[in-house]
């Protein structure tokens, strides 16, 4: 178990405490089933080291209080958060510095980093989207295309990077989409239905056609995702929006290099699967 003192700082972050307790213990399950044989072997059962977490490149970290709740759980006490998750750090920077039993320390190594490589790398890559859009009004959002049981610790990390949250799950609001709308027959009458069974339910419907899209709007929905349209097609699109409370959304066919120019067409959001689920890790390392 983790402290109260580091699981009042990870409820102080927005994240459930008991579920990193209960993500950071199967995780040290799944890479230590008994003992480090390799440890054992070489390393006294006495023998204490001083060692610390070094950026091996630049960027956004996140993480940082999971790293400490490995920490923990390896019985490690002795240990200084340099860094605070979400700040843009150069490479070479010390992000924890510790001592302890060495075999607890390698005992913690691995779990430790990849949750902090990880999760900072997630952070670092939704920054460059971030800044790429920076001059316009439009903000970077995640999608539900997250690993399988991390969703509240990547979609975290999309907020140290300077991302916004889409819905967490199903049931946080109802997002309408191509499936949706083909089983009930048109984009209205699928509205129509969510609004019957759900009323006062914050609605966001997706369309391929700017025909659907009017259909929409004429539906007071609060946001459209326009899917896999063209920057010419997005243009269009904000136009025939423009007056209505209704946000656009844009989603499919986003890359780095062309997210400034879908952000200058006026859409709010950019909907980007891509940093949680291509996100390349955060070179970082444990040295001695």
């Amino acid at each position: 178990m983790i402290s109260q003192s580091l699981s009042k700082l990870i409820t102080d972050q927005g994240l459930n405490s008991d579920a990193i307790n209960s993500k950071v213990s199967e995780a040290l399950s799944e890479d230590s089933t008994a003992d480090d044989l390799t440890s054992q072997a070489t390393i006294t059962q006495s023998q204490v080291s001083n060692a610390r977490f070094v950026t091996r490149k630049s960027g956004v970290i996140a993480g940082c209080l999971v790293a400490a709740a490995v920490l923990e759980q390896c019985g490690i006490k002795e240990y200084e958060l340099l860094v605070k998750d979400g700040q843009e750090v150069s490479a070479n920077t010390e992000l924890i510095r510790l001592k302890a039993e060495t075999r607890a320390i390698l005992k913690a190594e691995r779990t430790a980093l990849n949750f902090l490589s990880h999760l900072s790398g997630i952070a670092t890559f939704t920054s460059l989207w971030v800044k790429e859009v920076s001059s316009s009004k439009t903000a970077i959002r995640d999608t539900r295309k997250t690993t399988p049981g991390l969703r509240e610790l990547e979609k975290y990390a999309v907020r140290m990077g300077g991302g916004l949250n889409h819905r967490m799950n199903l049931s946080d609001q109802a997002l309408i989409k191509d499936n949706h709308i083909a089983a009930a027959g048109s984009v209205s009458e699928a509205i129509n239905r969510v609004k019957k069974a759900a009323p006062g339910t914050l609605i966001e419907v997706e369309v391929d056609t700017l025909e659907q899209l009017k259909e929409a709007l004429q539906c007071s929905v609060e946001i459209v995702l326009l899917d896999n349209m063209s920057i010419e097609q997005t243009k269009a699109a904000v136009e025939i929006a423009r007056g209505s409370n209704t946000k656009l959304e844009s989603s499919g066919g986003l890359k780095l290099e062309n997210a400034a120019a879908y952000a200058a067409t006026g859409v709010d959001y950019l909907a980007v699967g891509a940093i949680t689920h291509s996100a390349p890790v955060l070179d970082i390392g444990l040295d001695f």
